[in-house]
């Protein structure tokens, strides 16, 4: 099977390429490094006689800042850790964060044989240890090639993704054949490794990692700074659009304009998944006639109705001003979702669409402790908005029970490490 998927990834990647192309200039920042997605050089130390080096894939963001307790835990066991992404967000995270904690951060390698194999042969890793989706053919092989360990950590399976394993029982080989150990979110995504082939001794149910997130809280200093860069009139509630997507930003205009009708004092906070899509956010807002300011532009000149944080890891930070959450890529059409937990974690009143396969058991979970709700479509948004923004008592309960749903499912980043220990000192 292996050279199928050989045969057929080059043309696959000549079609693709131009997309790709087109959304890192769009983005920006993948200059640097770019040679390093194709095995080049990623200019690392000589291994150090007695200490494992392990090399770490985080894809992007969410993956960065979830992974820092493991990356903590490998200091701990003397590994020197190659930490890998695939974004330039994410590898600015990286550099930002982890500098200290590794011997290197560059992005991982496209998935095609020649570039595999000039990566392995420089780096050379001792344990690879995969978060998350990352789980790609060649480099699976590579590893057990070598006789390397491969640790899926935080490991899950969306609805879309099991059901095309299940429909391609070869392909679900061809990408969990070569794990070790795959240490999963849930019960329920066990469960589903399992079906698609991968034997029940090799995996662990463990807890998703993201749930044990510890956000510094901002000083009252800070909180009023940040709200008067933003343009966030003293007094007025916020309602914040977390990592929106298309089609969402004029849903939360809808209901900002609907609850200030309704003589509600309050504002939109828009935090766009894409920074890059401001152009097209900008028409939008400058088609309600609503005043608005962009956070890349600096600091506002004054108060204005929709402040959009056109940055990129700010959105813990930001999330600290809101009074009421819409969590984003949830509304139709969308129907994957972005995570709720860092809203849950800070205590937050939570509204999210029916879309959220990617966070499905987190999401039913929030919803029968009574710690999110749910909305239908941009009116029912509407709605729900206005309800919140009108009642303290509702937006505290709500975040009184995201914070008890936060606190019951913390650990398994300790459970992560320790199982991570395991390996390392079975096998070094």
């Amino acid at each position: 099977m292996i050279w199928v998927y050989r045969f057929l990834f080059f043309p696959a990647l000549l079609v693709l390429a131009p997309v790709y192309l087109w959304r890192m200039r769009r983005r920006g920042g993948y200059g640097a490094g770019f040679s390093q997605r194709f095995g080049a050089d990623p200019g690392l130390p000589a291994k150090t006689p007695g200490r494992p080096r392990v090399w770490l894939q985080a894809v992007s963001v969410g993956e960065m800042l979830a992974i820092a307790p493991i990356l903590e835990a490998l200091r701990g066991d003397g590994a020197e850790v190659y930490l890998t992404t695939t974004t330039s967000t994410g590898h600015r995270l990286a550099r930002e964060r982890y500098a200290a904690l590794t011997i290197g951060i560059g992005y991982f390698p496209i998935d095609a044989w020649p570039f595999v194999a000039r990566a392995w042969r420089r780096i050379a890793p001792d344990l690879l240890i995969l978060a998350e989706g990352e789980r790609w053919p060649e480099h699976l092989r590579a590893a057990t090639t070598r006789g390397v360990p491969v640790l899926s950590i935080n490991a899950r399976l969306s609805d879309r993704s099991f059901a095309r394993l299940k429909k391609f029982p070869r392909a679900a080989a061809l990408t969990l054949r070569g794990i070790t150990r795959l240490l999963a979110v849930s019960a329920d995504d066990a469960e589903r490794f399992i079906a698609c082939g991968l034997a029940r001794d090799r995996v662990t149910v463990t807890g998703n990692i993201k749930l044990d997130v510890t956000i510094p809280p901002l000083a009252d200093t800070e909180h009023t700074q940040l709200r008067r860069e933003l343009g966030l009139a003293a007094g007025d509630l916020v309602l914040l659009g977390s990592s929106t997507w298309p089609g969402e930003e004029a849903a939360l205009v809808a209901a900002l304009q609907s609850a200030r009708a309704a003589g509600l004092r309050c504002a939109l906070l828009l935090v766009p998944r894409h920074a890059e899509r401001r152009a097209e956010i900008e028409a939008e807002l400058n088609a309600t006639g609503l005043r608005h300011h962009f956070r890349s532009r600096g600091p506002a000149a004054g108060a204005v109705d929709v402040a959009v944080a056109d940055t990129t890891g700010e959105l813990r930070r930001l999330t600290q001003l809101a009074d009421v959450v819409f969590v984003g890529k949830s509304l139709p059409p969308h129907t994957e979702g972005q995570t709720p937990v860092e809203a849950a974690a800070l205590e937050k009143p939570i509204i999210l669409g029916p879309g959220t396969s990617n966070f499905r058991l987190i999401t039913r979970d929030l919803l029968a402790r009574g710690a999110a709700r749910e909305v239908s479509d941009p009116a029912a948004l509407a709605r729900a908005v206005g309800e919140l923004l009108a009642d303290g008592a509702a937006r505290g309960a709500l975040a009184n029970a995201a914070a008890r749903w936060h606190a019951d499912n913390a650990g398994a980043a300790a459970r992560t490490a320790a199982i991570v220990h395991e390996e390392l000192t079975r096998r070094f």
